[in-house]
């Protein structure tokens, strides 16, 4: 996995994403994923990785301040077209990278994002980096939940998948625990494939 390659694979995956990743479970693991969630008016949120804009359909955006990053250019247009008359802020950025000042954002969210980008720890640092003390990470992604060793089934597949754009053996404990003086976790739940999927909501300490 690397930024040319994914820019590439996601220019495939950008016509036909919301039939896999915008619908039945994954559609149901999102709505889980912004349940209990409280959007107060004119909050300044952050998508990273907004992909077509499948979360943003998910929430009402006419009183929030919202920019929406993606590094695919493909995926970006698939959701520009969904909310060409919004207030909604669309950039090509890189994740990883990100050009906006340290605590830009109230809230930051993050769907599908950690398990592409080439390096997640790197990319939950930027995340961490451009949120205000006192608010909040929105989490929903894949992990594996296995400790320090993979199981051999998924050591021998990972180099596979990740050809397509996606790791499954990223452990969410180890991303965070480099933050964790700054960070706690309000929320940690299984949305999806036993587990596999989750909801997690990271605070930032004040």
């Amino acid at each position: 996995m690397n930024n040319k390659w994914n820019k590439l694979i996601y220019k495939f995956w950008a016509p036909i994403y919301d039939r896999f990743f915008n619908s039945r479970g994954f559609l149901q693991a999102r709505k889980l994923t912004f349940e209990g969630v409280k959007f107060e008016s004119g909050c300044k949120i952050l998508f990273v990785g907004i992909g077509t804009g499948a979360d943003l359909e998910l929430i009402n955006d006419s009183e929030l301040d919202i920019t929406a990053i993606d590094f695919s250019p493909d995926m970006l247009e698939k959701a520009k077209a969904k909310f060409n008359t919004s207030s909604i802020r669309f950039m090509e950025m890189d994740a990883q990278e990100m050009s906006f000042d340290n605590n830009s954002f109230d809230m930051v969210i993050g769907s599908l994002i950690l398990s592409v980008v080439p390096d997640a720890e790197k990319c939950f640092q930027e995340m961490v980096r451009v949120l205000n003390p006192g608010g909040k990470i929105i989490i929903f992604d894949k992990f594996d939940s296995s400790g320090d060793r993979l199981s051999l089934p998924k050591k021998l597949v990972r180099p596979l998948i990740k050809v397509l754009g996606t790791d499954i053996g990223l452990s969410f404990e180890e991303i965070f625990i480099k933050h964790k003086e700054k960070l706690s976790i309000e929320e940690d739940k299984p949305v999806m494939l036993n587990g596999m999927y989750r909801k997690i909501v990271v605070n930032k300490l004040s």
